[in-house]
């Protein structure tokens, strides 16, 4: 007869050669040093009377099997030709001008911090490597080109195409995970002036939702405290396949825990949850309903859960009645199924005379056998108050039974969680340990979109940079390097702009900088630390640093998050973070049409600058 592991099998939910060891003491119940082999199905009704000696104590709201290693993620097609028609039409126009060799450089930015705050999180800078890594036209993608682009298009071109690729591009970067400000390069890119213009679209692409989630999570993270469990359940509500999966894995860099999605689970060892739902509980009539029991030694557990139903009730004052019997049957079905972790979903009927009583019945009945249920969910009504009512009786059971465990199961809730749920949920207390969020994460409708742009900041050594009527989109030219200011305390309080070539700022040196918007202003700052923001990571064809880990970018996330002052952290209302130019050691004269604009070093003074705000 199977016997049941204190931690399951990960091959079978019940197995007769239990391997894995017991989360809480490490130990296994037998020796073994392999996996097992599936087993045979067991009868349902049938679960063991004497389960292993340890108790099974879960802070989340299923399973937790350990994560695997992640995996590589899943194959992509070439990215070349992820692009907009007009990268290609103007790659023609470079190259027809014999300029497609020209050195040029582009940074890769937002103008305005998303959802009001006043940062965001850098993420999908993997992705954007592995893409550059893999660029180039195939074949058919050239084929395609032929087809679409004019016929008087060169076939010379198409040939040129066609031996393209990333060997003489450099890419320099913020760590992904970082919290990143307004106008900071979070990407650079260096190479021929063809390429990294062919190159704005795909990367943008693979960098502004990737940032956008992962901001988004960061929030969801910030107001939920750091021990509330935060679930993604967002697959069904996402923009597609390729944007749920983007979603699990940005919204776990975040500061999420888990996530619903098994693809993603797969793909990128993020741990995997999940609850049951109320279609489980419908399809229940009554207790007639459970197959017949056999085998072994069984335990007629639908019996002893009706018993505790009776002692349940009349400890609640509610009449045994009105608790749902197509749901007490699923209830007692998914114990049988998973009696080390056993859930509820309390609310398809009445949580308070029908859910509540019928899971702790099953619980109770669970732990007479020596099980420890895993948690209860919550979908609907007034989430904050319920999790305070359930808590009330899940402690009376406890103490009134003398089952200690019984007032801590874990309360997890559901139902179109968003950032105005989370500040309800602090203002009014609640007992709830675990929230489930989907739409309102994946799709991020408080912002669509993050706003990253791509834009050209120098050419053949020569700083470029746009000019227009609309303020905002103006560009500061020329390579710019990045230095993250820190206060004694160690939060950073400035980004500063220098040049390439200028000498790097030092810890507790006194430095000059201007104010966007008010260059006519200088002041003095000294920081405590200076970390310089980018690396290089793509050289020669090849990712030349070593990528981090998913945890590792999420635990780094966690840590930029941490370091930020709470008036640039607070979400409604946050003090503007400065971004500044410094003061040059040099000056030098760019010649821009019939106009001349001077610069500190490639940074424009009064002329440009001052329309900048600051």
């Amino acid at each position: 007869m199977p016997v049941s592991p204190c931690y399951s099998c990960p091959v079978s939910p019940v197995c007769c050669h239990p391997c894995t060891p017991c989360p809480l003491c490490a130990s296994s119940c037998v020796t073994s040093p392999v996996p097992c082999p599936p087993c045979a199905r067991p009868s349902p009704l049938s679960i063991p009377a004497a389960p292993c000696p340890h108790p099974r104590v879960l802070p989340l709201i299923s399973p937790s099997l350990p994560v695997s290693p992640p995996l590589s993620p899943c194959p992509r097609p070439a990215m070349a030709p992820l692009a907009d028609l007009y990268q290609v039409s103007m790659a023609y126009g470079h190259w027809r001008a014999g300029r497609h060799r020209v050195p040029a450089a582009a940074e890769l930015f937002f103008r305005r911090p998303p959802f009001r705050g006043s940062f965001a999180l850098g993420a999908g800078l993997a992705e954007g490597l592995r893409a550059l890594r893999a660029f180039r036209f195939s074949a058919a993608d050239v084929a395609y080109l032929r087809s679409v682009l004019p016929s008087t298009t060169d076939d010379a071109f198409f040939e040129y195409l066609a031996t393209l690729d990333a060997s003489e591009v450099t890419v320099t970067a913020i760590p992904e995970g970082s919290v990143i400000f307004p106008r900071v390069p979070f990407l650079q890119v260096k190479g021929p002036l063809l390429v990294v213009q062919l190159l704005e679209t795909t990367l943008l692409c693979l960098v502004s939702y990737a940032s956008l989630v992962a901001t988004n999570a960061a929030r969801f993270r910030l107001l939920a405290g750091p021990d509330t469990k935060l679930m993604e359940m967002g697959l069904r509500r996402a923009q597609g396949p390729d944007g749920a999966l983007s979603a699990s894995k940005y919204s776990y860099i975040g500061g999420f825990d888990s996530t619903s999605n098994i693809l993603a689970g797969k793909l990128y060892g993020i741990p995997v949850r999940g609850t049951i739902a109320h279609s489980f509980v419908m399809s229940f009539r009554c207790l007639e309903e459970l197959p017949p029991r056999a085998g072994g030694d069984p335990v007629d557990l639908a019996g002893l859960a009706v018993s505790w139903l009776q002692r349940v009730c009349e400890l609640l004052q509610t009449p045994p009645s009105k608790a749902n019997q197509g749901e007490l049957a699923a209830f007692v079905s998914y114990a049988v199924t998973f009696p080390c972790d056993f859930q509820g979903l309390l609310d398809t009927y009445c949580v308070r005379r029908s859910g509540l009583p019928n899971f702790c019945a099953v619980a109770l009945a669970l732990h007479q056998l020596g099980y420890q249920a895993i948690g209860v969910r919550l979908d609907s009504g007034d989430l904050a108050q319920q999790s305070k009512e359930i808590r009330e009786v899940f402690r009376a059971c406890g103490a009134h039974f003398q089952v200690p465990w019984f007032g801590t199961i874990p309360i997890a809730v559901s139902n179109d969680i968003s950032e105005q749920s989370l500040e309800e949920f602090r203002r009014e207390g609640s007992e709830i340990d675990m929230i489930g969020i989907g739409t309102n994460l994946v799709t991020c409708p408080l912002q669509p979109s993050l706003g990253c742009v791509y834009k050209l900041v120098e050419v053949n050594g020569s700083p470029c940079l746009k000019l227009t009527e609309d303020e905002e989109k103006m560009t500061i030219p020329g390579m710019k390097a990045i230095y993250r200011l820190y206060d004694a305390a160690g939060h950073p309080f400035m980004d500063l702009m220098a040049l390439e070539e200028e000498p790097s700022p030092s810890a507790g040196q006194e430095l000059g900088i201007r104010v966007l918007g008010r260059l006519e202003e200088t002041t003095k700052v000294i920081p405590s630390t200076v970390e310089p923001l980018h690396r290089t990571y793509f050289r020669d064809g090849q990712v030349c640093e070593p990528l981090p880990s998913l945890p590792e970018v999420r635990t780094h996330a966690q840590v930029s998050l941490s370091l930020l002052s709470p008036a640039h952290r607070q979400l409604h209302e946050p003090q503007s973070y400065p971004v500044r130019p410094a003061l040059p050691t040099s000056h030098n004269t760019l010649c821009f049409g019939n106009s001349e604009l001077h610069l500190c070093g490639h940074i424009p003074t009064l002329s440009i600058l001052a329309k900048f705000p600051g």
